[in-house]
């Protein structure tokens, strides 16, 4: 099977989104009206011609992390507690809101992966069913259903579907084939088998570490191929697409491209395996945010 390494995609087609500066250990952004200052794991530099130790400037939120784990968000003056930001390529609207662990529940920088499979979806010349696992807040599901698919969006946390079920509101997506499912992500699929459903294609974003509904533990190295494989059985004899992300050190592109040919390994199709970033506004470097793999037919 074909694999084709493809370096870092930049996300850089938002206009309602931008990363505006990186260093020591932080990053500003700029979410529409809103800008906010976040930790981040792999910011390892100095902000560029900053000294370190630069007090950060112009952020409406500051999120500070403790040293006994969490953290919170400091505020230079009230905020809403929620707002909307669109992503122009594919007329879509998301809600953000800062949550006590940071996230704003959307990561821009899988904004590329969401107009691969758009893409894919649009040109398969025949009806799609998408399942998505580990879908958060659902911006790959609104992706998917905005291009015409029919879509499962199944997520442990059920504050996570209703937020997906917002974007789709949002999106003008009411009223779009979707089933919202609250589940264990590897429980349920094992269900859909034995119900004999079948999808055309798979987006799974796992967390390294997780716990289902019943609290069942899920930690990526231990669980990850068991899943693939479930996956494999709940697709089509003639399958569309599979994207995996990871946002785990543990894994490398290649890691997660080679999974991907070992499990499509009796499909005829390709692998595409790299990395997802964003562009800095500040002084040109790209922050990267996470990887990725896609076998498609």
């Amino acid at each position: 099977m074909a694999v084709e390494h493809s370096g870092l995609l930049r996300a850089d087609r938002w206009v309602d989104y931008q990363l505006l500066d990186c260093g020591d250990g932080l990053k500003q952004e700029r979410w529409g009206a809103y800008v906010l200052v976040r930790p981040d794991p792999q910011i390892l530099w100095p902000r560029h011609g900053q000294p370190v130790g630069t007090p950060w400037e112009k952020w409406n939120g500051f999120y500070h992390r403790s040293t006994e784990g969490g953290g919170h968000w400091d505020f230079k003056q009230p905020m809403p507690e929620q707002w909307n930001i669109r992503y122009e390529p594919l007329n879509l609207t998301f809600k953000i809101h800062p949550t006590a662990f940071k996230h704003t529940g959307l990561f821009p920088e899988q904004a590329v992966n969401w107009e691969w499979c758009a893409r894919k979806i649009r040109t398969a010349g025949r009806p799609v069913s998408v399942l998505n696992l580990f879908g958060y807040t659902g911006a790959a599901t609104c992706a998917a259903a905005a291009a015409g698919a029919s879509v499962c969006h199944v997520d442990a946390a059920e504050g996570m579907v209703r937020w997906c079920r917002e974007n789709a509101a949002l999106s003008g997506l009411g009223e779009a084939p979707v089933r919202y499912i609250v589940d264990d992500c590897l429980k349920f699929v094992r269900r859909e088998i034995k119900r004999g459903r079948r999808y055309d294609a798979v987006i799974l974003d796992p967390p390294t570490y997780g716990r289902g509904g019943g609290g069942e533990l899920w930690k990526l190295e231990d669980h990850l191929w068991d899943l693939l494989c479930e996956c494999r059985r709940v697709l089509v004899d003639q399958p569309l697409f599979v994207l995996l992300n990871a946002y785990t050190a543990r894994l490398s592109p290649t890691v997660v491209g080679n999974l991907l040919v070992e499990l499509m390994h009796d499909a005829s199709g390709s692998v595409t395996d790299g990395e997802v970033g964003l562009p800095i506004a500040a002084d040109g470097k790209v922050l990267p945010c996470g990887i990725f793999g896609r076998w498609e037919s």
